[in-house]
């Protein structure tokens, strides 16, 4: 166990899963009718960072994908997440059954979307096993509170507040999804 290693994972994974940019996001979902369980996202985005610090590589492999391949598609997934905050339209389509999007898009993609499944790979070929490990549990802990306290923020920046983070993190959704296509094109 290396505490400069654990910052340095922890600092890194946060800017990636980048939980204060997805409030906007969560914030909008919620004046949407939807229901986010922080639990439920919590743990289904931990299982997913678990699993790929463990064998995501050997699991793309297994399908016949290459990491800069789930990089784009994961790009493709947040670009459109960025067209809807910005032009106000829904693309993904609703579950008929649920009204919950816990799992999908809150777990996936937004906090262990293919930029930090792909850290995580690249962070196993220069920090250990372990220390990657506290890393995400540190920044789990974080994503819970920032999705327990969603409401409270919401309430304290008002609708046109809301309405302006939308605006601005739907920008630089773009601009992350764009700079995942150059990375991973070779661009």
């Amino acid at each position: 166990m290396n505490l400069r290693e654990i910052v340095s994972v922890t600092l890194i994974l946060f800017s990636i899963i980048d939980t204060l940019g997805n409030l906007p996001v969560i914030i909008g979902m919620k004046e949407q009718g939807k229901v986010i369980e922080a639990g439920k996202a919590t743990i289904s985005a931990g299982v997913l960072m678990v699993a790929f610090l463990f064998g995501g590589e050997s699991i793309l492999n297994l399908l016949g994908v290459d990491v800069e391949s789930f990089a784009i598609a994961g790009a493709i997934v947040i670009f459109i997440m960025g067209l809807e905050m910005i032009l106000g339209v829904t693309i993904f389509k609703e579950s008929l059954h649920s009204k919950s999007t816990s799992i999908v898009p809150i777990a996936f993609p937004m906090i262990a979307g293919s930029g930090t499944l792909t850290t995580i790979l690249s962070l196993r070929a220069e920090y250990s096993v372990q220390n990657i490990a506290i890393g995400i549990a540190v920044n789990l802990v974080l994503v819970y509170l920032s999705l327990r306290s969603s409401g409270w923020i919401q309430r304290k920046i008002g609708q046109g507040g809301a309405e302006v983070l939308r605006k601005v993190f739907g920008i630089i959704l773009l601009a992350i999804a764009v700079k995942l296509f150059r990375k991973n094109l070779g661009i």
